[in-house]
Formats: structure tokens, sequence, C-alpha cells
């Protein structure tokens, strides 16, 4: 077969992408008739494509690229742990030195008594862990009925059949047949989309109390967990009321039932704080982490669990696992990942210095005639794009129809930003300099200005 490089005309990469690579959440047909954007190296915050324009990436590559592109650090500590130990499985009584150190650095770092750990290959991975360690840990508490997991519509928590059932994206429900049984959902605490004429603080404590209303139907004694993410990422950076989540740690509190901190995308460092629970003061039972524990650099989860599940699970024969839990290589790459974010001081300069920076950048967009909110924690945020900021009107068009047209124009001025529905949403490398939060409010804006331009032209304003 013929080799393409880097430096292949782009046409012959996106020939062969398009006869060989089927992309993730994507109509391949419609792809290959419009062919990939072919990324072919990157430094810092910038990507490069195969025609060599340099590419603003307002998004970390998915969420995870904490440390910025081109460190070389993490390449050494790959290349040393492939010469010294490739691969050695965690099963049958075996461990090694890399998993140890990462499992007891996560001990140190995670908030509470979360002082175990369990590794997986990613965050769809690690909720399916979590699916049956939580099931597992009322089997053997004598309490075998408790079975259901709540979760939240429009929550993502990975694309498996376990993780995707767990999340409440109805596209992802619709193959397969999804959700399994014995997960149950509720709503989401959006209230710029789903508030009407509450006030956030009304709307939050209501949609936090559908929690109680679930169990209660449900039975307090058939509820084995409650799954979440401190501030919803793929549903579109859903930053909640701040009467949400006391109200959802009464409730998980008062009915004994376990919390799921889904931290895959607001862990090390995005919201400003090692963790999102820790921003949001919520105390899990477990924290799925993953992305940001190596900067993307190497595939790795883990569950970070609580010293009451450990001790029930570890009594036990947990018949699960994963032939690549706690990769040599994965490990030692994240070890490194999390030496440069602390020795660094790069969560504390995202929430000292740049955070703060990008929130005044960001929230002025709201000054365009098309962006009704803002919302921003750390560095994860959104806007709404509403023909009527006063009522926070849709557009015309089929939902996301706008959000798409904007994240077109984005990609045409080299701003890597994602829409969700009619949101347009960043998560920048937490490297990320003022200039380049200047650089990217700019382009930000001009793809506003040009979106706003065709949606009128079209006549779907």
């Amino acid at each position: 077969m013929t080799i393409l490089t880097p430096n292949s005309p782009t046409a012959e990469l996106q020939a062969m992408d398009a006869a060989h690579h089927m992309h993730p959440f994507s109509t391949n047909d419609d792809l290959a008739k419009k062919g990939a954007r072919v990324i072919t190296r990157a430094e810092g915050c910038w990507l490069t494509d195969s025609d060599g324009n340099r590419i603003l990436d307002g998004m970390a590559g998915l969420w995870c690229v904490n440390i910025g592109y081109g460190r070389r650090e993490l390449a050494d500590a790959a290349a040393l742990q492939i010469q010294e130990l490739p691969y050695y499985n965690t099963f049958f009584q075996t461990t090694h030195v890399p998993s140890l150190n990462l499992a007891a650095r996560l001990a140190e770092l995670a908030p509470g008594d979360l002082n175990h750990v369990f590794f997986a290959c990613s965050g769809s991975e690690a909720n399916d862990t979590n699916l049956r360690m939580v099931r597992t840990y009322w089997h053997e508490k004598g309490q075998p009925e408790r079975q259901v997991i709540i979760s939240r519509w429009n929550g993502y928590h990975g694309s498996s059949v376990g993780s995707g059932s767990l999340g409440g994206m109805k596209g992802i429900h619709a193959q397969g047949g999804l959700p399994i049984p014995g997960i149950h959902h509720i709503g989401q605490p959006h209230w710029w989309a789903e508030g009407g004429d509450m006030t956030p603080e009304e709307f939050g404590l209501m949609r936090a109390r559908e929690l109680e209303q679930a169990i209660q139907e449900i039975g307090p004694d058939k509820v084995a967990a409650f799954i979440a993410e401190p501030i919803q990422g793929a549903g579109g950076v859903i930053v909640p009321p701040d009467s949400y989540w006391p109200e959802i740690k009464r409730i998980v509190k008062e009915y004994g039932i376990l919390l799921i901190a889904d931290e895959v995308i607001c862990g090390f460092g995005r919201t400003g704080q090692w963790f999102g629970s820790q921003t949001l003061d919520i105390q899990p039972d477990i924290m799925t982490v993953a992305k940001g524990l190596s900067s993307g650099y190497q595939p790795i989860g883990a569950s970070i669990v609580s010293d009451e599940v450990a001790a029930v699970i570890d009594a036990t024969e947990f018949n699960h696992g994963y032939t690549y839990s706690g990769h040599p290589v994965a490990c030692a790459v994240a070890l490194e990942n999390l030496r440069i974010l602390e020795e660094e001081g790069i969560v504390d300069r995202v929430r000292e210095e740049t955070a703060p920076y990008l929130k005044q950048k960001f929230e002025s967009l709201t000054d365009h005639p098309m962006v009704g909110e803002a919302k921003i924690a750390g560095m994860m945020g959104s806007i709404a794009l509403t023909p009527d900021k006063a009522s926070r009107a849709p557009f015309k068009a089929e939902a996301g129809t706008v959000g798409y047209v904007t994240r077109e124009r984005c990609f045409a001025n080299n701003l890597i930003m994602r829409h969700v529905g009619d949101r347009m949403i960043i998560s920048p490398p937490l490297v990320i300099s003022k200039s380049e939060i200047d650089t990217l409010i700019e382009r930000a804006w001009q793809s506003l200005d040009e979106a706003h331009a065709q949606i009128k032209a079209e006549g779907i304003s």
C-alpha cells in the first residue's frame, strides 16, 4: 500500500481518509464529499493543517490538551517507559511502578477520602466501571435491589453501551437499543433554554428536586447512585445555577445514595481548581477522570473511589477490568503531565490570571446582536445564539442550524470553536496566553459577524 506523509498533497490525504477511515460522530458519506481537514502538527495552542494554515485550538483537542501541544517531556517519559517496561497487565496479583505511583498521586490530589484508583483507557470505560462498581457495592452490602442509576438529560458520560446509557444524549440513545435497563434520567439545570419565567435560583432548586422526586418514585431502596458532571461539557457548557449543587448534596445525603462526579472534562485545572468538585464544593463517592489526566498525550482514564466504597469492593473479587488498565506508558505520561501542571503552577495561573481575563473578554461577546448569554467557568465557556435576547427565543431554522453556520465560519477563520445546538463552546488549553485569548475573541467576533450576515441573507434569523 501507499504510505502517505504529512507532506503529501491534501487531496491525496483526504481521499485515503475517505476510502478507509470511519470517523466518530460523523456522517461519513457527507464528510468524504467535503474532505476532512488534515491536521499535521501542533505546538502550544496552535494546530497546523496540511495546507499550512495555523489554527487556534479553542477546544484543546477534545477538552483534553491542558498543558498544550508539543511538550517534549511527555514524549521523553513515554520513550523511557517503553524501553524499561512497554506493557504488563495488573491482573493476576501483579503491579508495576508507573501504575502504583499514579494511583498514589491521584489519591493525593483528589478531594476528601477519594484514595483508591481503578484504571481504564477512557472516560467511557471508567463510567462503565462505575456502573458495575456501584451495583456491586450495594449487592455486597446486602441490598442487591439497589440497581438504578439516575442521570440527567443532555449529560454526557461516554458513548459505549453502558456509558452512553448513563448519559442523556438522545441521539446516542436512538442507535443500538440504548439506554440499557436500570438507568433513569431527570432534567438538566439549563436555565437559558428551559428556565421559562423562573429566576435561575428558583430553576436550580426545581431541577435539583427532580432528583428527590425520582428517588421517591423509583423507591429509595432501589436507587444506587446519581451521576453528573459538575459542569456539563459536551451538552453545551451548562453552568448550573448557584442553588443547584447544594440541594443535590442535601438529597444524596438524605437518601444515602452514592454520588458520582464525572470529572472527565472538569478535572485537572479546567475550572481553576484541580477538580470541578472543588470549584463547586461537591464531595463525591466516585470521580471519573480521563482527558486532562494525560493532556490527551496517552489514552487513560480512571475511577477515583472513596475509602467506604473501596472497602466494600476490595473485600470481594470484582470481576471487571481491561487489558490496558493502568498501562505503564500511559501512567508514566500522566505522571509527567501532573508534574508539569503542578510545578509550573498552571492550575494556579488559570485561577488567578488567565481565567479571569478570559471571563472578561468572553462575556463581552454578549454585546454582539446574535449573542444572548455568555457562561464561563475557568477555561470552559459557552455563548447562546438567539435572534431575541430578551425572550431567549430560538431561531426560525431547525435547532443547531445557526450554530453550525457559526462553527463553519470559525473554522474558515482558523479558530476551533464547537457548536452544541445553537450554543458555541470553548475549552482552550490551560496554557493559553492573554494575547492568544485576545486572538480567540477577535476571531470569534469576526465569525459571529459573518454568520449573522449569512443567516440574515438566507432569511433564517
